[in-house]
């Protein structure tokens, strides 16, 4: 990879590239193997399999990973680190048994996803080919495939682990958008600063998208129909349900505009979130 004159990083080949994705599939692999071994050397079978899974996931991105270098005739030993860390167990190496479960590996294992999205987008965003261009949007394009089937597991996990749920509520996307707008509104207010800008932005991309849904709304959106108020209290939660609600919407709607509008709306909402952590772990 190489350094352009603004300090962006760009991809110089598709070479570079394919090394890139393989790096960050094999770190991802490496990482969840580690886990699964801890839980089974502390007792946690269930979550070992958890891990496990993931592994066999991740096994799956690499083996098209492999597939894309063979026909362009690059050796599968090449490894490109990326500029940035992309995989983070968020401690679950260390963590008491006791405080994890499979919702939580599930969540780190969506984190982990959106975070290559995000990279994927940018080196799209920055490529210096259309070629390379091209095929980074392919790699972003499968990593929100592999979000949407993490975010699909952990909601299994956390109605696994949460039968019942009281205080709930009942809205829709235009409502949850113009919430989520005065969510990052009341957050940018806090402190001017350049996260301050950033957060607006998102707000008035929240308030964009809730005019196009009064405009052209989706036909339906399953997993508004009941949730917890709690779920739409806060900045963060509130871009998790977003971000499910257009994931499903993108693989459901009935027709491929619609189906395209929730996927962009989906990739708009992955960075909406990445700006609200960051925005919380300062």
């Amino acid at each position: 990879m190489v350094k352009s004159e603004s300090d962006s990083w760009e991809v110089a080949s598709m070479n570079e590239l394919l090394a890139l994705a393989r790096s960050m599939e094999q770190e991802a692999i490496d990482g969840y193997i580690a886990l699964a071994k801890r839980m089974q050397e502390i007792g946690q079978p269930d979550l070992a399999g958890v891990f496990e899974a993931l592994v066999t996931e991740e096994e799956g991105h690499l083996g098209k990973v492999d597939e894309w270098q063979t026909a362009i005739g690059q050796p599968k030993s090449a490894m490109l680190h990326p500029p940035e860390v992309l995989f983070d167990d968020e401690g679950a190496g260390i963590v008491a048994p006791e405080l994890l479960s499979a919702y939580r590996a599930f969540s780190m294992a969506v984190r982990n996803e959106e975070r290559a999205f995000v990279f994927w987008t940018y080196v799209a965003a920055h490529a210096n080919s259309a070629e390379i261009g091209k095929a980074a949007e392919r790699m972003a394009h499968e990593e929100l495939g592999h979000v949407a089937k993490l975010r699909s597991e952990r909601r299994r996990a956390f109605h696994v682990e949460r039968r019942t749920s009281t205080d709930i509520v009942k809205t829709d996307l235009v409502l949850l958008e113009m919430r989520l707008a005065n969510h990052l509104i009341t957050l940018a207010a806090a402190e001017k600063t350049a996260d301050s800008s950033r957060l607006q932005a998102l707000a008035e991309q929240a308030r964009t998208r809730a005019e196009e849904l009064v405009q052209n709304p989706f036909s339906s959106a399953p997993l508004l129909e009941a949730l917890p108020d709690t779920a739409v209290e806060q900045a963060l939660p509130l871009c998790e349900l977003l971000t499910d609600c257009y994931i499903d919407l993108g693989q459901t709607a009935p027709d491929e505009i619609q189906r395209d509008r929730a996927q962009r709306s989906a990739a708009e909402m992955i960075h909406c979130l990445r700006g609200v952590r960051s925005w919380q772990a300062r």
